[in-house]
């Protein structure tokens, strides 16, 4: 199983998934958690040129396919091996990311996004995913709470972060089967209550 977090910046994606994990843990299922951009070596090194420097760094484009470089080959060496030996693998952020960021938000074209997914990854896609909702400007006030270089996304303003949240609910509401909107202003323990929840009854329904 292949589960996947998104959300904006700050809405808690982290937190929620290492209380998933160890729940999980708990429960003698086998866990294994890794992150976009990056998980492996090769897509770490690239998630430096994603994240850090001048937000103007790159166009939509050109993140676009390094996005989709760094997924490559976090899917080939990480993720569908450990799905092979059964783990059930649960990845912060993954290709929704791409669709919304650069895809929506940015300007490529639905139809290249797609052409981009086929090409690095044929059909593979989350089985579930979780979208954290949060309001912008509160999520940014985390975000740049933290001590970090990466805030190259961070620092390109309100108005693109209040068009990535539309875009969000606009693709969790075209894709309501996968994608389990959460209302990422709740008690982390509510938080985390309501996608175990979701998780058990999609197991116990495909087991």
């Amino acid at each position: 199983m292949f589960i996947t977090f998104e959300g904006g910046e700050g809405s808690g994606k982290s937190t929620q998934i290492n209380l998933l994990s160890k729940f999980l843990l708990s429960n003698l299922y086998k866990v294994f958690v890794t992150r976009e951009p990056g998980g492996s070596v090769g897509a770490e090194t690239i998630r430096q040129l994603l994240v850090t420097g001048n937000p103007n760094r790159w166009d939509a484009h050109t993140e676009a396919l390094l996005m989709y470089a760094a997924r490559r080959d976090n899917f080939i060496r990480i993720i569908k091996p450990k799905l092979s030996e059964g783990n059930i693998v649960i990845s912060d952020r993954f290709s929704d990311s791409t669709k919304v960021y650069q895809g929506y938000v940015g300007g490529v074209s639905d139809a290249n996004i797609d052409l981009l997914h086929k090409f690095s990854l044929d059909d593979f896609y989350p089985d579930l995913t979780f979208y954290l909702d949060l309001d912008v400007t509160k999520g940014l006030e985390r975000a740049n709470s933290r001590k970090s270089n990466e805030k190259r996304f961070e620092s390109k303003g309100l108005e693109f972060h209040e068009n990535i949240r539309k875009s969000y609910l606009k693709l969790a509401s075209d894709e309501p089967l996968r994608i389990y909107i959460i209302d990422a202003s709740k008690s982390i323990s509510k938080i985390h209550n309501e996608i175990t929840k979701v998780v058990e009854k999609f197991l116990t329904k495909n087991t």
